[in-house]
C-alpha cells in the first residue's frame, strides 16, 4: 500500500484580519475565539456578533463553553464562537480543541476559517495551533479495505484570520502530518504492513524524502551477531525480517543517493539524534502464547517505529539543522517449531549473553541489538520507542508515558517537555540496584523477571546496557500509544503518542542533541 503522502495535511494559511459577513459566509465553518468574558466591543467586532452574545448570554455559558450559530442564504456556514479559559494546560487546550473539532467536522464543510476578537496573543495563538492540530487529526482517515467504502470529503483548506504573525504555524503542521503518518502506519492490518511491506512502504519514504536507506537482513545481522534480534525472528515462517536504517541530513539527497547510502558534499555523516522505534508488526507472543484477547491488537505492537518514522517526517518537513538517524527493528514473534524458547542463551551485538525468561518479553530482545547498532553510529543522544509493557500501562493507565534515562538530571526536562507538548510523561526511576532483579546464574543478563511486577523498570535497566554512558538516552515506554475514546485531540483509539513530545524535546536543545531542532521552547510561545 501507498504511502498517503498527498493526504497527510488540509492546507493552511494566514490570511488578513478583517472579516465581514460576507467573507465569513463564503466557508463552511467558522471558529472565533473570544476572552473567557467577554466585553460588548469583543461580540461587536464579530460578523454576527450580536446574534452569538444573544445566544451565548441565553444559556447561561461559563469559560471555555461554545456557542453555534447557522447563517448564510440557506444557513451553509456553521459559526462556532468559543470563549477562552483564563488558564489551561497544553493538553486541556488539545483536549478542547478536539472536542470543537469533531463539532466543525461534522457537516463535512470544504473550507474553515479561524479567528479571534479581544484575546491576549499569547491565549489566542496557543489556541489557533492546538485547534489547527485537531482538525488535522480529525480530518484525517486511515486506509480503508471495505468493499463500499463511505466517502469522505475532508475540507480543501483552513484559513486563519489573524494580523500576527504565526511563528509555529509550519511547526504545528509538521508535527500534525507526523502524527498522521504514525497513527496510518500503525493502524495498517498484518497481512498489509507485514516486515517485507514495511521495508518497501520505508523505502518509499527514503526516495520520497531523499533519505538514506539501508536494510540490514537477516544473513547480515548473523554476520554482525546481532543475535537477540535473531532469536525473535528466527520463528517467522518468512526470512524477511530486518533492522532498517534512515538518515536525513538537512540539505537533502540527489535522486538515487538514497539507493546508493551516498551523501551529498559537506553534509554531516555522524548523526546529532537517533531514533530508534520497536516495528513488531504481529505478536503472538511466541512460544509463550498470549489469549484471544491478548493477542487480538497486536498488528500495533510496531506503533513505536511509526513513531520514530513520524518524528522523522516531521523534522524533515520543518528542514531542521540536525543531523538525524532512525533505526526501526522489523519483525514478527511467531511460534511455530523454530521459535525461541524460555531459557535459550542468545549473545547480542555488543557482546552480551541473554537468558530467555519468556518469549513474550521480544520487544526488549529486537531494541537491544537496535540500539547497539544505533550507538556504533555515536549518535549525541538516542530516543528510543516502544509499546513495550503492560506493567507501563498499570502504572501509568493510558494517560500518560513512562520515560527513562541515562541523564538523571534531564529529569524535570524531560517532563517539561512532555506537559508544553500535551504528551504527558512521567520519569520512573532508574537505579542500578535493579540489576540485581536480572542476575543470571548462566549469563550476563537475564531477559526479563520471572515475576512481573516492576516490568517497565527492569526492561529500562536490562536496555542500559545496550547504550554507552557517553551517549545520552531517552527510553519511552509507550503506554499512551492506544487508548479507548482517544486522547488529547486524537479522536482516534490509535494515538501516534510521541511526535509532538519529541519536537517539543529536541526544540529544548535536549542534553548532548546540540542546536535546537526548531524553533524555541513551546513554553516560551
Amino acid at each position: 500500500m501507498r504511502l498517503p503522502f498527498s493526504s497527510l495535511l488540509v492546507p493552511a494559511r494566514q490570511i488578513g484580519a478583517r472579516l465581514t459577513p460576507a467573507k465569513i459566509t463564503q466557508y463552511g465553518c467558522a471558529i472565533v475565539f473570544l476572552p473567557a468574558v467577554p466585553r460588548a466591543s469583543d461580540w461587536a467586532a464579530l460578523p454576527f456578533g450580536d446574534l452569538l452574545r444573544e445566544l451565548y448570554q441565553r444559556k447561561g455559558r461559563k469559560p471555555g463553553d461554545s456557542v453555534q450559530l447557522r447563517v448564510g442564504a440557506r444557513a451553509q456556514t456553521l459559526i462556532l464562537a468559543v470563549c477562552l479559559a483564563d488558564t489551561a494546560s497544553t493538553f486541556e487546550r488539545l483536549q478542547s480543541a478536539g472536542k470543537l473539532a469533531r463539532i466543525a467536522l461534522e457537516g463535512e464543510p470544504q473550507s474553515l476559517i479561524l479567528c479571534a476578537s479581544g484575546c491576549a496573543q499569547h491565549a489566542v495563538q496557543a489556541a489557533l495551533y492546538a485547534t489547527i492540530a485537531a482538525l488535522e487529526a480529525a480530518a484525517f482517515r486511515f486506509a480503508t479495505f471495505k468493499s463500499n467504502p463511505k466517502p469522505h470529503h475532508p475540507p480543501a483548506r483552513i484559513d486563519i484570520a489573524t494580523s500576527e504573525k504565526l511563528a509555529d504555524l509550519d511547526l504545528t503542521l509538521a508535527t500534525a502530518a507526523g502524527n498522521n503518518l504514525a497513527r496510518w502506519l500503525t493502524a495498517l492490518p498484518p497481512n498489509t504492513l507485514d516486515a517485507a511491506g514495511y521495508r518497501r512502504s520505508l523505502r518509499d519514504l527514503a526516495r520520497h524524502l531523499h533519505l538514506k536507506f539501508k536494510f540490514y537482513g537477516e544473513a547480515q545481522l548473523k554476520r554482525l551477531g546481532a543475535g537477540a534480534f535473531l532469536a525473535v525472528s528466527q520463528g517467522n515462517a518468512a526470512r524477511d525480517a530486518g533492522i532498517v536504517h534512515l538518515g536525513y541530513r538537512r540539505g537533502g539527497q540527489p535522486p538515487g543517493a538514497a539507493a546508493r547510502g551516498g551523501q551529498p558534499p559537506g553534509v554531516a555523516t555522524q548523526p546529532a539524534v537517533s531514533l530508534v522505534g520497536k516495528g513488531i508488526c504481529f505478536d503472538t507472543g511466541g512460544t509463550n502464547l498470549k489469549t484471544h484477547k491478548g493477542m487480538l491488537d497486536m498488528h500495533i505492537d510496531m506503533e513505536g517505529s511509526a513513531v520514530a518514522v513520524g518524528s522523522l517526517y516531521a523534522l524533515h518537513a520543518l528542514r531542521s539543522p540536525l543531523a538525524v538517524d532512525c533505526w526501526l527493528a522489523i519483525t514478527e514473534n511467531r511460534t511455530g517449531p523454530l521459535a525461541y524458547k524460555p531459557q535459550d542463551v542468545v549473545r547480542a551485538h555488543n557482546g552480551t549473553t541473554i537468558q530467555v525468561i519468556h518469549t513474550d518479553a521480544e520487544g526488549r530482545m529486537v531494541l537491544a541489538d537496535t540500539l547497539s547498532l544505533a550507538a556504533s553510529k555515536k549518535p549525541r543522544a538516542i530516543i528510543d520507542y516502544a509499546t513495550l509493557t503492560g506493567a507501563c500501562v498499570y502504572a501509568l493507565t493510558e494517560r500518560y508515558s513512562g520515560a527513562f534515562t541515562n541523564r538523571p538530571e534531564a529529569r524535570d526536562l524531560i517532563e517539561a517537555a512532555g506537559t508544553s507538548s500535551g504528551e504527558r510523561v512521567w520519569c520512573f526511576p532508574m537505579d542500578a540496584d535493579y540489576d540485581s532483579d536480572l542476575e543470571s546464574a548462566v549469563a550476563d543478563v537475564l531477559q526479563c523477571a520471572t515475576e512481573g511486577k516492576g516490568d517497565h523498570i527492569l526492561a529500562a535497566r536490562f536496555l542500559n546496557r545496550f547504550v554507552p554512558k557517553s551517549i545520552a538516552w531517552l527510553h519511552l515506554d509507550l503506554a499512551a500509544g492506544s487508548r479507548p475514546g482517544g486522547l488529547a485531540h486524537i479522536c482516534t483509539e490509535i494515538t501516534g503518542f510521541g511526535v509532538r513530545y519529541t519536537l517539543d524535546l529536541l526544540r529544548r536543545g535536549w542534553p548532548a542533541v546540540g542546536r535546537p531542532a526548531v524553533g524555541r521552547p513551546a513554553d516560551s510561545q
